[in-house]
């Protein structure tokens, strides 16, 4: 069985011209876990306090970046080297072009906004026909000019009264002159300020007649927006001419500002730094040739088998976990670190989840059609037609549960929920063992006497699955335990191999009595109480095997207690795991009767109708139903199957690897 990728702790120590270097190429390999936890390479949490100008340039670079409107960078930085002097050259040069264009740009659009609000003021005054440097020096007014909101005029003129007259000014009813009586000014100013007047500064050149100020502030506002336009252009056209430049910088610089981070919280002497870390032991050759040219000879290597790593040894550190996988099996991964990573050196469960997770999804949603819409969506996503994030990466798990759904269509004759387009494959397929009829299984309940035997078939061929799945969980766990050499776990308990051999005997004990008569026998009764006894108290016998002390930890009554409600869980515990695995066939009945209410609702609504329903009701059927019979899976897996061996978890292989930005 495959197990965990074999890993291997290597001592690097390298002098300090050369540490840069190094660090980009385990960061670019991306195969090099830091062994101590301590390391954290965030920008803000380096060890020593010292500048890190390529995150500065990086910085700046992305403010430019979205001055100039240019799309942020979507590749990879992997793929470029980090920061040289040239770059920094580049940078600076762009840069300072950038910083000229924005403060032109920003001057000139606060001068368009000076402009406008300056046109504004004065169409404010476009109902006066007299100038106002003659109104303001009445001896018998007392004017107030300035800004209001449009809905309380109304309320201030019947606030005012006789006592003051509101004149609207411009258009839009926000600016108003109040005219009163000397003697009122008071009372009209408590009024205007209840109603949120602000008085409005008067135009410093408005003299003479209205017209002729508004027309020259209208050119000055024309005149404005045509050179900021022209500013854009010039933005735009800057642009398109540095992209290329810039996303490069920004990938460059991004790699940069992690290799000075990262190099910046080393342990180190001022001429020579150490660092220790995991990798693959597969890799390791290939790993010293290469730092080896790198530095032209100028570091030592050491290789240590995680045997030989004393915080390993003592249980204070654990190796970390990698799987090795093709690609469509890695799509499954992260629905084991989901979980829980196993322990390093166990067996890697993720070749049966892949399997166990295509089966009981295309069991549970057996349609021709629909199951062809997941294959597209993993095609579409697989070549990247389809973008959807970080899902893409899952595209072979859709294109898998495509195939198994529309395997599991043709055998029950479901293409978009029709039941009679599939009915030629059928008759074709049984044709050829026998007399021909469609489908080849019908899951659909009907009046037929052997539907019900069809639907019990079901339900025992996915409890027959269960047992598998179950069994295969077990299994694990008893290699697994065997592996760390705690043979006490491996044969004592519910999962270990008492537990397993109980579940198997009564199982095999059942089908022989329900299928074959036989007459159970003393000797059935023997070995079935042996291995629930020893599934139920092996809790002394697991700490006597696996050297712990005391046996019996908390007295005699303790362990009789704890015996006894074990063995209510063993039993109840593999009674609910077989018959869990009942809503498989639950599922893919219900699929089925929904499809047929989905195709009796299409033929009774017309043509226009029934091409409606049909549609809509598969795409809710896809969409909804997809995303509950996913659901139900991970969670037969989690509980049903992971439940068995998942006991201790491990430390996931996290390693270094240079991301986009400062996140």
């Amino acid at each position: 069985m495959a197990r965990t990728t074999q890993m291997s702790l290597i001592e690097l120590m390298t002098l300090s011209e050369d540490i840069s270097n190094v660090v980009e190429y385990l960061g670019r390999k991306g195969s090099f876990q830091f062994q101590s936890k301590k390391h954290d390479f965030s920008a803000d949490k380096g060890v020593k306090s010292v500048s890190n100008f390529d995150r500065d340039f990086l910085d700046n670079l992305q403010k430019a970046r979205i001055f100039l409107n240019i799309d942020d960078l979507d590749s990879d930085v992997l793929v470029c080297a980090r920061a040289n002097d040239k770059d920094r050259e580049e940078a600076a040069r762009i840069l300072n072009a950038v910083n000229d264009l924005s403060d032109r740009y920003l001057k000139q659009t606060d001068e368009v906004t000076r402009v406008k609000n300056a046109y504004k003021e004065a169409m404010a005054f476009a109902n006066l026909k007299v100038p106002y440097t003659e109104l303001e020096h009445l001896s018998f007014l007392s004017l107030r000019i300035g800004r209001i909101p449009a809905e309380n005029i109304d309320n201030l003129r019947f606030a005012v009264g006789n006592s003051a007259v509101i004149i609207p000014l411009g258009n839009d009813s926000s600016r108003i002159m109040a005219a009163t009586s000397k003697k009122g000014r008071f009372a009209l100013d408590t009024e205007l300020k209840r109603f949120g007047f602000v008085n409005m500064e008067i135009p410093k050149d408005f003299e003479g007649i209205p017209e002729d100020v508004i027309e020259s502030l209208k050119n000055q506002v024309i005149e404005s927006e045509a050179l900021l336009r022209h500013l854009d252009e010039e933005r735009s056209n800057f642009a398109d001419t540095h992209t290329d430049s810039i996303h490069h910088l920004l990938a460059a610089f991004s790699v940069g500002a992690q290799v000075f981070d990262i190099q910046n919280s080393l342990e180190s002497t001022s001429m020579v730094y150490r660092l220790t870390g995991w990798i693959p032991s597969q890799e390791t050759a290939v790993f010293m040739k290469e730092l080896d040219e790198l530095t032209e000879g100028r570091i030592a290597i050491r290789e240590y088998l995680p045997t030989e790593v004393p915080s390993v040894i003592a249980g204070e550190e654990q190796v970390p976990v990698k799987l090795k996988h093709g690609k469509f099996i890695s799509s499954f991964e992260r629905m084991i670190f989901s979980y829980g990573s196993p322990l390093y050196g166990t067996i890697d469960p993720t070749p049966f989840v892949a399997v166990f997770f295509t089966v009981l999804f295309g069991i549970m949603f057996g349609d021709c059609g629909q199951g062809l819409v997941f294959l597209l969506m993993g095609i579409l996503m697989a070549a990247k037609v389809i973008k959807v994030g970080g899902w893409n990466k899952f595209a072979p798990i859709f294109m898998a549960i495509g195939v198994s759904s529309s395997i599991m269509g043709l055998i029950t004759g479901e293409f978009f929920t029709n039941e009679t387009l599939l009915e030629p494959f059928a008759m074709w397929v049984t044709g050829l063992f026998g007399e021909p009829h469609a489908p080849i299984l019908k899951v659909m309940p009907s009046s037929d006497p052997n539907s019900v035997k069809v639907i019990f078939g079901i339900f025992g061929m996915t409890i027959g699955l269960g047992f598998i799945i179950n069994s295969i969980g077990l299994v694990i766990n008893i290699i697994n335990k065997m592996t760390q050499k705690k043979w006490g776990s491996a044969l004592f308990g519910k999962i270990g191999l008492a537990g397993t051999v109980f579940f198997w005997y009564v199982v095999i004990f059942a089908l022989r009595v329900a299928f074959f008569k036989h007459v159970p026998s003393a000797a059935d009764w023997v070995i079935i109480g042996i291995t629930l006894f020893f599934a139920a108290f092996g809790e002394p016998f697991e700490r006597l095997l696996n050297g712990e002390r005391p046996v019996i930890e908390n007295g005699i009554g303790a362990m009789v207690i704890g015996g006894v409600v074990e063995l209510i869980e063993v039993i109840s515990n593999y009674l609910s795991s077989s018959i869990s695995f009942v809503r498989v066939g639950a599922f893919a009945l219900a699929h089925a009767v929904l499809g047929f209410i989905i195709h009796m609702m299409a033929e009774r609504s017309g043509i226009i109708g029934g091409a409606l329903v049909m549609i809509i009701g598969n795409a809710v059927v896809v969409v909804l139903e997809g995303m509950i019979v996913a659901i139900q899976v991970i969670r037969l897996q989690y509980y049903e199957f992971f439940s068995k061996f998942f006991n201790e978890t491990g430390s996931e292989f996290k390693p270094l690897q240079f991301h986009y930005g400062n996140k």
